[in-house]
């Protein structure tokens, strides 16, 4: 595992239930900003081990291959989805 990849995942492992960030928070906060385009590659490769749902586009739209799926967990967390997007960002 790359040093990227580990900081990526311990950023979003450490996300509480509930909380929702941005792919480019998370490359920030992991130590790579401007990498916000390589945190979405690396989470589509990952598993439900990882909470991947937590993250989202810049303006808190779903971004997931299936947004519907990610609109229930993001819910599921208390989570408020409207449309395509989480209600406050």
């Amino acid at each position: 595992m790359s040093d990227f990849e580990k900081a990526v995942l311990d950023v979003i492992g450490g996300l509480a239930p509930g909380e929702v960030v941005t792919y480019g928070e998370v490359a920030a906060e992991a130590g790579f900003p401007g990498a916000a385009r390589a945190v979405g590659s690396l989470l589509r490769r990952t598993g439900s081990e990882v909470p991947w749902w937590r993250v989202v586009g810049s303006g808190g739209q779903l971004r997931a291959p299936n947004p519907a799926r990610q609109a229930r967990l993001l819910a599921q967390e208390g989570v408020t989805v409207v449309g395509d997007r989480v209600s406050a960002i």
